[in-house]
């Protein structure tokens, strides 16, 4: 079921920043750009999808604590979706 969590303007804009990183990267091989530069480039892409992954599933995991510390849901069922997304962590 989809929740609007307040974070998904942030991961959003952090997706597209690591798309607009990765749509360089592209260019930057296809120019023959220095492998330093290349590889700098693949960093930040790999930085900006690490970070929006991140505050993605902690604002995730922040909901399932709320949900559950206000007796919402079926505690066994947040538990089990809890554990399922902390592997992403």
């Amino acid at each position: 079921r989809f929740m609007e969590h307040t974070s998904h303007g942030d991961v959003i804009k952090r997706l597209k920043r690591a798309d607009g990183h990765l749509k360089r990267v592209i260019q930057m091989i296809e120019d023959e750009r220095s492998c330093v530069d290349v590889a700098q480039q693949l960093h930040a892409v790999w930085k900006a999808v690490e970070q929006a992954k991140r505050v993605y599933v902690h604002d995730h995991v922040d909901h399932c604590l709320d949900r559950s510390a206000n007796g919402e849901g079926d505690a066994r069922a947040l538990v089990s979706e809890f554990k399922e997304i902390s592997r992403y962590l």
